[in-house]
C-alpha cells in the first residue's frame, strides 16, 4: 500500500495545527509544519517566500519514499502553492489527500487569531489585519484538484471527521 500524504490548507486561525497536530499523532506519523520552516528560515537571518514551502516539499517526499504517511500543515493561500503538493506526492509516490479547514463563525475566527500566542523561538503570528489581507484564492476542484472540507469549531468534531475522510480515502 502506497504512503498518504494529507495536506492540511486553510487561512490561519481556522485550527489547522491543532487538527493537523491531533491527526498526525492519532496516526503516528510524521508531521511537518511549514511555519517551522519558515520561522527557522527567518531565525537565520533568511528572508521567506516559497523557500519554507520547498523546504517541508523535500522533507515529505522523502517520508514518504520510506514509506511513511506525512501530515502538512500550510496555509497553502494559491494555486502554486497546492500544486506543490501534488507534485511531491508523485515523485514520493504517494496518494494525496487535501483537506481545507474553514471556520464558518467570523467572530470566532477573529478570537483565535488574535489570542494566538508564538510557540517557537521568534515566530511572528499574523494580526487580524494581515490575515484578512492576505492573498487567498478560494478552492477550485478544477485547478487545485478535489478536497475535503472540515469544518474546525469544535477540534474533537474535527478530528472525527478527518478520520472519517482518511479512512474513505
Amino acid at each position: 500500500m502506497a504512503a498518504s500524504l494529507i495536506v492540511l490548507s486553510g487561512r490561519p486561525g481556522t485550527g489547522k495545527t491543532t487538527l493537523a497536530t491531533a491527526f498526525a499523532r492519532h496516526l503516528r506519523v510524521c508531521y511537518l509544519r511549514v511555519d517551522a520552516a519558515e520561522t527557522a528560515l527567518e531565525r537565520t537571518g533568511l528572508s521567506v517566500g516559497i523557500e519554507g514551502y520547498a523546504v517541508i516539499h523535500e522533507l515529505a517526499v522523502s517520508n514518504l519514499l520510506l514509506g511513511r504517511d506525512v501530515v502538512v500543515d500550510a496555509v497553502n493561500p494559491v494555486p502554486e502553492a497546492r500544486a506543490g503538493w501534488r507534485e511531491a506526492a508523485d515523485r514520493g509516490r504517494a496518494r494525496l489527500l487535501h483537506v481545507e479547514t474553514w471556520l464558518p463563525d467570523r467572530l470566532e475566527h477573529r478570537r483565535r487569531v488574535e489570542a494566538r500566542t508564538p510557540d517557537m523561538p521568534h515566530q511572528q503570528v499574523p494580526s487580524w489585519d494581515e490575515v484578512e489581507g492576505q492573498a487567498w484564492v478560494p478552492w477550485d476542484t478544477e485547478r487545485d484538484g478535489p478536497r475535503a472540507l472540515i469544518e474546525t469549531s469544535d477540534s474533537r468534531e474535527a478530528l472525527s471527521a478527518l478520520v472519517s475522510v482518511h479512512e474513505q480515502s
